[in-house]
Protein backbone atom coordinates (compact mmCIF):
# COMPACT_ATOMS: atom_id res chain seq x y z
CA UNK A 1 0.00 0.00 0.00
CA UNK A 2 1.48 3.38 -0.96
CA UNK A 3 1.42 6.71 0.85
CA UNK A 4 -1.56 8.03 -1.12
CA UNK A 5 -3.72 5.07 -0.10
CA UNK A 6 -2.71 5.37 3.56
CA UNK A 7 -3.50 9.08 3.51
CA UNK A 8 -6.92 8.55 2.01
CA UNK A 9 -7.93 5.81 4.45
CA UNK A 10 -6.71 7.79 7.45
CA UNK A 11 -8.51 10.90 6.21
CA UNK A 12 -11.77 9.02 5.71
CA UNK A 13 -11.53 7.63 9.24
CA UNK A 14 -10.89 11.16 10.50
CA UNK A 15 -13.90 12.50 8.58
CA UNK A 16 -16.11 9.74 10.02
CA UNK A 17 -15.15 10.87 13.51
CA UNK A 18 -15.63 14.63 13.18
CA UNK A 19 -18.01 15.28 10.29
CA UNK A 20 -21.80 14.95 10.58
CA UNK A 21 -23.70 13.08 7.91
CA UNK A 22 -24.03 15.28 4.81
CA UNK A 23 -27.77 15.68 5.29
CA UNK A 24 -27.35 16.80 8.91
CA UNK A 25 -24.79 19.60 8.41
CA UNK A 26 -25.58 22.78 10.28
CA UNK A 27 -23.87 25.88 11.59
CA UNK A 28 -20.23 26.06 10.60
CA UNK A 29 -20.16 22.90 8.44
CA UNK A 30 -23.04 24.21 6.35
CA UNK A 31 -20.85 27.10 5.23
CA UNK A 32 -17.30 25.80 5.25
CA UNK A 33 -15.70 22.34 5.41
CA UNK A 34 -14.43 22.46 8.98
CA UNK A 35 -11.92 19.69 8.38
CA UNK A 36 -8.18 20.20 8.48
CA UNK A 37 -4.89 18.77 9.59
CA UNK A 38 -3.09 22.01 8.75
CA UNK A 39 -1.88 23.89 11.88
CA UNK A 40 -2.62 27.34 10.42
CA UNK A 41 -6.16 26.40 9.45
CA UNK A 42 -6.80 24.82 12.85
CA UNK A 43 -5.65 28.07 14.52
CA UNK A 44 -8.12 29.96 12.33
CA UNK A 45 -10.96 27.63 13.35
CA UNK A 46 -10.12 28.12 17.03
CA UNK A 47 -10.02 31.89 16.57
CA UNK A 48 -13.33 31.88 14.70
CA UNK A 49 -15.04 30.19 17.64
CA UNK A 50 -13.79 32.97 19.93
CA UNK A 51 -14.56 35.76 17.46
CA UNK A 52 -18.10 34.54 16.82
CA UNK A 53 -19.13 35.29 20.42
CA UNK A 54 -18.08 38.96 20.15
CA UNK A 55 -19.16 41.97 18.12
CA UNK A 56 -15.64 42.77 16.95
CA UNK A 57 -15.04 43.69 13.32
CA UNK A 58 -13.28 40.97 11.32
CA UNK A 59 -11.01 41.33 8.30
CA UNK A 60 -10.56 38.18 6.20
CA UNK A 61 -7.72 38.12 3.67
CA UNK A 62 -6.70 35.49 1.17
CA UNK A 63 -6.52 34.59 -2.50
CA UNK A 64 -9.60 34.34 -4.67
CA UNK A 65 -11.42 31.07 -4.03
CA UNK A 66 -10.01 30.36 -0.56
CA UNK A 67 -13.48 30.58 0.97
CA UNK A 68 -13.49 34.03 2.55
CA UNK A 69 -17.23 34.48 2.02
CA UNK A 70 -17.87 31.03 3.46
CA UNK A 71 -15.77 31.84 6.53
CA UNK A 72 -17.77 35.05 6.98
CA UNK A 73 -21.02 33.09 6.81
CA UNK A 74 -19.64 30.59 9.30
CA UNK A 75 -18.80 33.37 11.76
CA UNK A 76 -22.32 34.74 11.44
CA UNK A 77 -23.89 31.29 11.83
CA UNK A 78 -21.98 30.76 15.10
CA UNK A 79 -22.42 34.31 16.45
CA UNK A 80 -24.78 35.89 18.95
CA UNK A 81 -26.43 37.56 15.94
CA UNK A 82 -27.14 34.32 14.08
CA UNK A 83 -30.91 34.85 14.21
CA UNK A 84 -30.62 38.45 12.99
CA UNK A 85 -30.11 39.77 9.44
CA UNK A 86 -27.00 38.77 7.51
CA UNK A 87 -26.49 41.04 4.50
CA UNK A 88 -23.71 40.78 1.91
CA UNK A 89 -22.34 43.34 -0.55
CA UNK A 90 -19.73 42.83 -3.28
CA UNK A 91 -17.86 46.14 -3.28
CA UNK A 92 -16.13 45.36 -6.58
CA UNK A 93 -19.35 44.73 -8.48
CA UNK A 94 -20.77 48.26 -8.33
CA UNK A 95 -19.62 51.71 -9.48
CA UNK A 96 -18.74 54.17 -6.70
CA UNK A 97 -22.05 56.08 -6.88
CA UNK A 98 -24.16 52.95 -7.10
CA UNK A 99 -22.27 51.36 -4.20
CA UNK A 100 -22.93 54.37 -1.98
CA UNK A 101 -26.66 54.16 -2.71
CA UNK A 102 -26.57 50.39 -2.19
CA UNK A 103 -24.88 50.74 1.20
CA UNK A 104 -26.65 53.79 2.63
CA UNK A 105 -29.86 53.94 0.62
CA UNK A 106 -31.31 57.06 -0.98
CA UNK A 107 -34.24 59.40 -0.72
CA UNK A 108 -36.80 59.97 -3.47
CA UNK A 109 -35.40 62.36 -6.08
CA UNK A 110 -31.81 62.05 -4.84
CA UNK A 111 -30.70 61.38 -8.41
CA UNK A 112 -32.15 60.61 -11.82
CA UNK A 113 -34.12 57.40 -11.53
CA UNK A 114 -34.66 57.62 -7.76
CA UNK A 115 -38.44 57.49 -8.03
CA UNK A 116 -38.90 56.35 -4.44
CA UNK A 117 -36.95 56.13 -1.19
CA UNK A 118 -34.72 53.10 -0.78
CA UNK A 119 -33.20 51.59 2.37
CA UNK A 120 -29.55 50.56 2.06
CA UNK A 121 -27.66 47.52 3.23
CA UNK A 122 -26.72 49.12 6.56
CA UNK A 123 -30.39 49.61 7.43
CA UNK A 124 -31.24 46.12 6.27
CA UNK A 125 -28.46 44.67 8.45
CA UNK A 126 -29.50 46.56 11.60
CA UNK A 127 -29.01 44.33 14.69
CA UNK A 128 -27.21 41.81 12.47
CA UNK A 129 -24.07 41.50 10.35
CA UNK A 130 -22.96 43.19 7.14
CA UNK A 131 -20.38 41.37 5.01
CA UNK A 132 -18.37 43.70 2.76
CA UNK A 133 -16.71 41.48 0.16
CA UNK A 134 -13.74 42.77 -1.89
CA UNK A 135 -13.46 45.87 0.27
CA UNK A 136 -10.01 46.53 -1.20
CA UNK A 137 -11.77 47.65 -4.40
CA UNK A 138 -13.85 50.30 -2.66
CA UNK A 139 -13.32 53.95 -3.72
CA UNK A 140 -11.60 56.12 -1.06
CA UNK A 141 -14.61 58.48 -0.80
CA UNK A 142 -16.88 55.54 0.08
CA UNK A 143 -14.23 54.26 2.50
CA UNK A 144 -14.50 57.54 4.41
CA UNK A 145 -18.27 57.11 4.80
CA UNK A 146 -17.87 53.50 5.95
CA UNK A 147 -15.37 54.71 8.56
CA UNK A 148 -17.88 57.26 9.86
CA UNK A 149 -20.55 54.58 10.30
CA UNK A 150 -18.12 52.35 12.17
CA UNK A 151 -17.13 55.22 14.46
CA UNK A 152 -20.54 56.79 15.08
CA UNK A 153 -22.98 53.98 14.22
CA UNK A 154 -25.12 56.38 12.19
CA UNK A 155 -25.36 57.76 8.64
CA UNK A 156 -27.65 59.61 6.26
CA UNK A 157 -29.15 58.31 3.06
CA UNK A 158 -27.99 59.74 -0.27
CA UNK A 159 -29.95 62.95 -0.78
CA UNK A 160 -31.24 62.87 2.80
CA UNK A 161 -30.61 64.82 6.02
CA UNK A 162 -32.01 62.58 8.73
CA UNK A 163 -29.45 60.61 10.68
CA UNK A 164 -30.23 56.91 10.88
CA UNK A 165 -28.75 54.98 13.80
CA UNK A 166 -27.81 51.32 13.33
CA UNK A 167 -26.23 48.50 15.27
CA UNK A 168 -24.26 46.51 12.69
CA UNK A 169 -21.32 44.16 12.96
CA UNK A 170 -18.89 44.38 10.04
CA UNK A 171 -17.05 41.47 8.46
CA UNK A 172 -14.88 42.48 5.51
CA UNK A 173 -12.87 40.45 3.01
CA UNK A 174 -10.33 41.13 0.30
CA UNK A 175 -7.94 39.28 -1.98
CA UNK A 176 -5.66 42.31 -2.07
CA UNK A 177 -2.70 43.15 0.13
CA UNK A 178 -4.14 46.10 2.04
CA UNK A 179 -0.70 47.14 3.30
CA UNK A 180 0.39 47.70 -0.29
CA UNK A 181 -2.90 49.42 -1.08
CA UNK A 182 -2.35 51.81 1.84
CA UNK A 183 1.22 52.56 0.72
CA UNK A 184 -0.12 53.42 -2.73
CA UNK A 185 -2.79 55.67 -1.24
CA UNK A 186 -5.68 53.49 -2.42
CA UNK A 187 -6.89 52.35 0.99
CA UNK A 188 -7.36 54.44 4.11
CA UNK A 189 -5.13 53.47 7.03
CA UNK A 190 -7.74 54.59 9.60
CA UNK A 191 -10.37 52.31 8.01
CA UNK A 192 -7.90 49.43 7.89
CA UNK A 193 -7.27 49.66 11.62
CA UNK A 194 -11.00 49.95 12.33
CA UNK A 195 -11.72 46.80 10.33
CA UNK A 196 -8.67 44.88 11.45
CA UNK A 197 -9.75 44.27 15.06
CA UNK A 198 -9.51 40.56 14.28
CA UNK A 199 -7.54 39.48 11.21
CA UNK A 200 -7.86 36.10 9.52
CA UNK A 201 -5.53 35.15 6.67
CA UNK A 202 -6.79 32.09 4.80
CA UNK A 203 -3.88 30.15 3.25
CA UNK A 204 -4.07 28.99 -0.34
CA UNK A 205 -5.00 25.36 -0.90
CA UNK A 206 -1.55 24.58 -2.31
CA UNK A 207 -0.12 25.61 1.09
CA UNK A 208 -2.20 23.01 2.91
CA UNK A 209 -1.51 19.93 0.81
CA UNK A 210 -2.20 17.58 3.71
CA UNK A 211 -5.86 18.67 3.61
CA UNK A 212 -6.47 18.02 -0.10
CA UNK A 213 -7.60 14.35 0.10
CA UNK A 214 -9.81 15.10 3.09
CA UNK A 215 -11.45 18.15 1.52
CA UNK A 216 -12.04 16.21 -1.69
CA UNK A 217 -13.72 13.47 0.33
CA UNK A 218 -15.82 16.08 2.14
CA UNK A 219 -17.13 17.45 -1.17
CA UNK A 220 -17.63 13.94 -2.57
CA UNK A 221 -19.89 13.11 0.38
CA UNK A 222 -21.67 16.45 0.24
CA UNK A 223 -22.57 16.27 -3.45
CA UNK A 224 -23.30 12.55 -3.40
CA UNK A 225 -25.87 13.20 -0.67
CA UNK A 226 -27.35 16.22 -2.47
CA UNK A 227 -27.66 14.32 -5.75
CA UNK A 228 -28.75 11.11 -4.01
CA UNK A 229 -26.06 9.14 -5.86
CA UNK A 230 -24.10 6.21 -4.51
CA UNK A 231 -20.60 7.24 -5.60
CA UNK A 232 -17.43 5.29 -4.84
CA UNK A 233 -14.26 6.89 -3.52
CA UNK A 234 -11.36 8.33 -5.53
CA UNK A 235 -8.90 6.11 -7.37
CA UNK A 236 -5.26 6.13 -6.33
CA UNK A 237 -4.26 8.15 -9.40
CA UNK A 238 -7.03 10.68 -8.78
CA UNK A 239 -5.73 11.34 -5.26
CA UNK A 240 -2.20 11.64 -6.64
CA UNK A 241 -3.33 14.20 -9.22
CA UNK A 242 -5.30 16.25 -6.71
CA UNK A 243 -2.39 16.37 -4.27
CA UNK A 244 -0.03 17.59 -6.99
CA UNK A 245 -2.40 20.01 -8.71
CA UNK A 246 -1.60 23.69 -8.02
CA UNK A 247 -5.27 24.64 -7.38
CA UNK A 248 -5.08 28.24 -8.67
CA UNK A 249 -8.80 28.60 -7.90
CA UNK A 250 -8.33 27.15 -4.40
CA UNK A 251 -11.31 25.57 -2.56
CA UNK A 252 -13.80 27.07 -5.02
CA UNK A 253 -12.04 25.25 -7.86
CA UNK A 254 -12.00 21.97 -5.91
CA UNK A 255 -15.67 22.29 -5.03
CA UNK A 256 -16.61 22.83 -8.69
CA UNK A 257 -14.39 20.00 -9.94
CA UNK A 258 -15.72 17.48 -7.40
CA UNK A 259 -19.33 18.53 -8.01
CA UNK A 260 -18.84 17.93 -11.74
CA UNK A 261 -17.16 14.59 -11.08
CA UNK A 262 -20.05 13.39 -8.92
CA UNK A 263 -22.49 14.51 -11.61
CA UNK A 264 -20.82 12.61 -14.46
CA UNK A 265 -19.53 9.44 -12.78
CA UNK A 266 -21.71 6.36 -13.10
CA UNK A 267 -23.73 5.06 -10.16
CA UNK A 268 -21.44 3.11 -7.83
CA UNK A 269 -18.35 4.04 -9.83
CA UNK A 270 -15.12 5.50 -8.49
CA UNK A 271 -13.94 8.98 -9.44
CA UNK A 272 -11.05 8.74 -11.91
CA UNK A 273 -8.87 11.46 -13.49
CA UNK A 274 -11.27 11.47 -16.44
CA UNK A 275 -14.11 12.74 -14.22
CA UNK A 276 -11.87 15.47 -12.78
CA UNK A 277 -11.62 16.92 -16.30
CA UNK A 278 -8.36 18.78 -15.63
CA UNK A 279 -7.03 20.57 -18.69
CA UNK A 280 -4.18 18.85 -20.51
CA UNK A 281 -1.40 21.01 -19.10
CA UNK A 282 -2.83 20.74 -15.55
CA UNK A 283 -3.10 16.96 -15.96
CA UNK A 284 0.53 16.66 -17.01
CA UNK A 285 1.83 19.13 -14.45
CA UNK A 286 0.13 17.16 -11.67
CA UNK A 287 1.74 13.92 -12.88
CA UNK A 288 -1.06 12.44 -14.98
CA UNK A 289 -0.45 9.05 -16.57
CA UNK A 290 -2.54 6.81 -18.90
CA UNK A 291 -2.06 7.57 -22.61
CA UNK A 292 -0.16 10.68 -21.60
CA UNK A 293 1.98 8.55 -19.31
CA UNK A 294 5.47 9.91 -19.71
CA UNK A 295 6.59 11.89 -16.69
CA UNK A 296 7.30 15.56 -17.12
CA UNK A 297 11.04 15.93 -17.17
CA UNK A 298 13.03 18.90 -18.37
CA UNK A 299 14.04 18.95 -22.00
CA UNK A 300 17.74 18.09 -22.07
CA UNK A 301 19.78 21.27 -22.41
CA UNK A 302 22.52 19.91 -24.67
CA UNK A 303 22.21 23.14 -26.66
CA UNK A 304 21.24 26.74 -25.96
CA UNK A 305 20.05 27.40 -29.50
CA UNK A 306 16.45 28.59 -29.05
CA UNK A 307 15.28 27.21 -32.39
CA UNK A 308 16.66 23.76 -31.57
CA UNK A 309 15.23 23.86 -28.04
CA UNK A 310 11.79 24.81 -29.38
CA UNK A 311 11.87 22.04 -31.99
CA UNK A 312 12.95 19.51 -29.37
CA UNK A 313 10.18 20.62 -26.98
CA UNK A 314 7.56 20.29 -29.73
CA UNK A 315 8.78 16.81 -30.72
CA UNK A 316 8.83 15.72 -27.06
CA UNK A 317 5.26 16.95 -26.52
CA UNK A 318 4.05 15.27 -29.72
CA UNK A 319 5.67 11.98 -28.76
CA UNK A 320 4.17 12.07 -25.28
CA UNK A 321 0.69 12.65 -26.68
CA UNK A 322 1.06 10.11 -29.50
CA UNK A 323 1.12 12.97 -32.02
CA UNK A 324 -2.26 14.38 -31.00
CA UNK A 325 -1.68 18.06 -31.74
CA UNK A 326 -4.41 19.44 -29.49
CA UNK A 327 -3.05 17.61 -26.44
CA UNK A 328 0.53 18.52 -27.35
CA UNK A 329 -0.49 22.18 -27.53
CA UNK A 330 -2.03 21.96 -24.05
CA UNK A 331 1.17 20.38 -22.72
CA UNK A 332 3.24 23.18 -24.28
CA UNK A 333 0.87 25.85 -23.00
CA UNK A 334 0.07 27.27 -26.45
CA UNK A 335 -2.96 27.22 -28.74
CA UNK A 336 -3.38 24.43 -31.34
CA UNK A 337 -3.17 27.10 -34.04
CA UNK A 338 0.17 28.35 -32.70
CA UNK A 339 1.48 24.78 -32.53
CA UNK A 340 0.39 24.11 -36.10
CA UNK A 341 2.31 27.19 -37.22
CA UNK A 342 5.45 26.12 -35.34
CA UNK A 343 5.21 22.56 -36.74
CA UNK A 344 5.22 24.04 -40.25
CA UNK A 345 8.04 26.41 -39.30
CA UNK A 346 10.23 23.53 -38.07
CA UNK A 347 9.27 21.20 -40.96
CA UNK A 348 7.97 18.55 -38.56
CA UNK A 349 5.88 15.79 -40.10
CA UNK A 350 4.36 12.44 -39.18
CA UNK A 351 2.86 9.62 -41.30
CA UNK A 352 -0.48 10.00 -39.53
CA UNK A 353 -0.78 13.54 -40.90
CA UNK A 354 -0.14 12.53 -44.55
CA UNK A 355 -2.89 13.71 -46.89
CA UNK A 356 -4.20 11.17 -49.36
CA UNK A 357 -5.68 11.90 -52.74
CA UNK A 358 -7.29 9.74 -55.38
Amino acid sequence: MNNDQVLVENDIDFLDQILPEAGNMSGFELYYPKVSRNPEIRKIYALINKVAASNASVLIQGETGTGKELIAGAIQASSLRKNNPYVTVNCAALHENLLESELFGHEKGAFTGAVSAHSGKFEQADSGTLFLDEIGDMHPSTQAKILRVLQEQNFTRVGGHKEIKVDVRIIAATNKDLWQEMEKGRFRADLYYRLNVVSLHIPALRERQEDIPMLAEYFRRKFSAELKKNIGSFTEETIHLMKNHSWPGNIREMRNIIERAVLVVGEGGKITPKELALSGKDYFAAGGRDRRSAKLTAVGLDTLNLQELERKAILTALNRTEWVQKEAAELLGISPRALNYKISQHNISHPAWRKYSD
